[in-house]
Order: C-alpha cells, then sequence, then structure tokens
C-alpha cells in the first residue's frame, strides 16, 4: 500500500521502520525541529531522523489546516495515512484523503486513557495491564473504532520500558491492519463510552516527589518519568533526579528506615532511603544535576554528612 506516515517521537521512529519495510511509506509527517539551548540548535525528531535514514522525504509543517499543505498531502495519492503520535489533530480535509482512511497505532487499551500521554498515566493509576489498539481515526479525540488490539503486563515496567514494547507490538498489530485494510476484512470493534478515560499531558514537575507522596505514588512517579518529565527531588541539599525507586519490604531495610518521617532521609547499609507520607521509599539509582546518573550507594557514600541521621530530602518545585 501507499502510505503517508504521521509521527513525531521515538515510540513512532519505531513503528516507522518496519511499517517502510512491508510497504511503500512515500512521505513522513512530523512535527518542525525543536529549538534547543542558548544556540538555538534545531534537534529533528526521532520520526525524521529515522525517515532520513530511511531516504523516506519528511516533511514538517506547523499545520495541517492549510489549504496548501492539504493540496500537497493529497498529490502524494496515499491509500492509507498512518498515526503514531503525531503530536497535532488532523483536520476532516486531510481525514478524507486516504481512499482506505486514515489509522492510528493508539498506545492505550481503548476507551481507556484517550489523549496524549496514555502510557505515563497508565503507570502513574497503577494499571496492571496495558496495550495498543490500531483505530480509525474520525475528528473526536481518540473516538474511532478499532480493529487490533494488543495487551502487555505493565507490572514493574517503567513507562520507557513499556513505550519500546508497546511499539514493537503496535508495528505488528498495524501491518495485520493493514493486510485486512487492503483485503477489506477487517473487523471493527466500537469503544464503549461507558468506560472512557482521559490521558491529559504530563506538566511540568508533574512528576517531581512530594512530601505528600505516599510510597506507592512516589514509586510511580519514578516509574512514569523520563529524560523530558523526570521525577526531581532536592537529596541532601542537591537537586537530583530520581532514575529508579522501590518500597522497602526487607527486613533489613525496614530495620534502618521505618522511623523515617517526611521529608527526612538516610543513607544505612549502604542504601539511601527517603521519608514519604506512609513510609520509606528506597533509592535505587540517582542522578544528580550536572552528573552522570549513579548508584544510590555511590551517592551516598560522596555524602559529606554520612551519617545514619541528619540528612533532609525535600521537594523541587520547576513547575
Amino acid at each position: 500500500m501507499r502510505v503517508v506516515f504521521m509521527g513525531t517521537p521515538a515510540f513512532a521512529a519505531r513503528i516507522l521502520k518496519p511499517l517502510s519495510q512491508a510497504h511503500d511509506v512515500v512521505a513522513v509527517y512530523t512535527r518542525p525541529d525543536a529549538v534547543r539551548g542558548r544556540g538555538r540548535k534545531t534537534d529533528p525528531s526521532p520520526v525524521k531522523a529515522a525517515a532520513e535514514e530511511l531516504g523516506i522525504p519528511a516533511f514538517t509543517p506547523k499545520t495541517l489546516r492549510d489549504e496548501g499543505e492539504q493540496v500537497r498531502l493529497a498529490a502524494l495519492v496515499p491509500d492509507v495515512i498512518v498515526v503514531a503520535a503525531y503530536g497535532a489533530i488532523l483536520p476532516q480535509a486531510v481525514l478524507d484523503i486516504p481512499k482506505c482512511g486514515c489509522v492510528n497505532v493508539h498506545a492505550s487499551l481503548l476507551p481507556r486513557w484517550r489523549g496524549a500521554a496514555p502510557i505515563e498515566r497508565a503507570v502513574l493509576a497503577g494499571d496492571e495491564e496495558v496495550g495498543v489498539c490500531i483505530m480509525a481515526m474520525e475528528a473526536g479525540l481518540d473516538t474511532g473504532d478499532f480493529c487490533e488490539r494488543r495487551a502487555v503486563d505493565a507490572a514493574g515496567k517503567s513507562a520507557d520500558e513499556l513505550t519500546c514494547e508497546l511499539a514493537d507490538r503496535g508495528a505488528d498489530a498495524l501491518l495485520v491492519a493493514l493486510d485486512d485494510l487492503q483485503a477489506g476484512t477487517a473487523v471493527w470493534t466500537k469503544q464503549d463510552e461507558s468506560a472512557v478515560t482521559y490521558a491529559d499531558k504530563i506538566a511540568k514537575g508533574e512528576l517531581n516527589l512530594s512530601l505528600d507522596d505516599e510510597v506507592e505514588q512516589a514509586r510511580r512517579k519514578v516509574l512514569a518519568s523520563s529524560a523530558a518529565h523526570p521525577s526531581k527531588a532536592c537529596v541532601a541539599g542537591r537537586s537530583c533526579t530520581i532514575v529508579r525507586a522501590a518500597s522497602v519490604t526487607d527486613e533489613q531495610g525496614l530495620s534502618a528506615s521505618s522511623d523515617l518521617l517526611p521529608g527526612e532521609a538516610r543513607f544505612a547499609s549502604k542504601r539511601l532511603f527517603l521519608g514519604c507520607a506512609d513510609g520509606p521509599v528506597e533509592i535505587i539509582e540517582i542522578k544528580p544535576d550536572g552528573k552522570q546518573a549513579m548508584a544510590a550507594k555511590a551517592f551516598g557514600a560522596g555524602l559529606q554528612n554520612n551519617k545514619q541521621s541528619g540528612l533532609a530530602w525535600e521537594a523541587v518545585n520547576d513547575r
């Protein structure tokens, strides 16, 4: 099939590669290059970088509501438009272009978690199962019927791990769906409107640890975090990103940390603990600002005041 692919982040780039091996991807649409740093350096999206590697033309319009952009897209004569985390809503004029319609690779088990951040919201909610759907696109936000659905176990997995896993599952499901579309055998399932939940974008600083967090909430924030949305805290006076954290369940760890109050920190038995609202959380890996990520053991050993008591932690307010 002649395919136009629309996507932006690494999740979408991971889908583009197997898609291009199975179908004729005639063009890629992605969000404009990001401008970063004091030097105003521009960085292409992961999808644009992947398209360049694959030799596929890449377009970066600011909007697809422009009539000229719609004419250029229609001139590509796509059989289908495939969308995966593109980052912009398609107007009806675009949805009407391909003869087989537009399909979306959406990283949730629809109708749960319609919207922009389905993986992160699923992790924050403690969902035991997550998944990906191939959905027919329409004017509403992720409201279309779906034809393929894949579920995976989410227990203990980070958002980054699930993003990779769901991209791979999504690519497999997409290829099945496109074969069925081409053959006219796709079977569509309507979403249950009574079960809808929405996945709002992650706000700046939303995943930072708070003194009001219970242990499970703090652990989920760390699992849901990423380079774009880190989980931060100020530990022993140092602003840090919390890379990995865990509940304390072993006897030695509980003995060393069970009396910690919210805002207290302790480095004991070569382990780092923070007091949350309902008990201690153990920090496994941590990244002080301006340094590489390191084991909590190395961070604790490097503290000038690394006694078993007397340490503190507090929230970082960068919203």
